[in-house]
């Protein structure tokens, strides 16, 4: 019998613009969070990108950084400006798409 914190827990659909905010997510939900948010913003064409993850003791934006490290999408990411939110935040820039060429026959 499952708890009710254990129960599924329906889809969480966000607006996907420049910004992603992590406070309200459970920490264990962060990896698969920040896929989607990557998957979803290159497909809708955002290159440059900013992921809140606070200041805190630095576990939340250690995972943020690993997935970007690891997804060859991201050229390049690091401390938010301290408007942005400084070393609480990470701004990322993706690749841009490529377009296939269509060769004349």
């Amino acid at each position: 019998m499952k708890g009710d914190d254990e129960e599924a827990r329906p889809p969480v659909e966000l607006e996907i613009g420049d910004t992603l905010d992590l406070h309200s997510f459970q920490p264990r939900d962060v990896p698969s969070v920040v896929r989607d948010y990557l998957d979803l913003a290159y497909e809708k064409g955002l290159f440059e990108l900013r992921i809140i993850h606070g200041r805190g003791i630095g576990v939340q934006r250690r995972t943020v950084r690993t997935l970007l490290a690891r997804d060859p999408r991201v050229t390049g990411f690091g401390d938010a400006d301290p408007a942005g939110g400084g070393w609480g935040a990470t701004w990322v820039r993706l690749t841009q798409r490529q377009t296939r060429r269509r060769e004349n026959p």
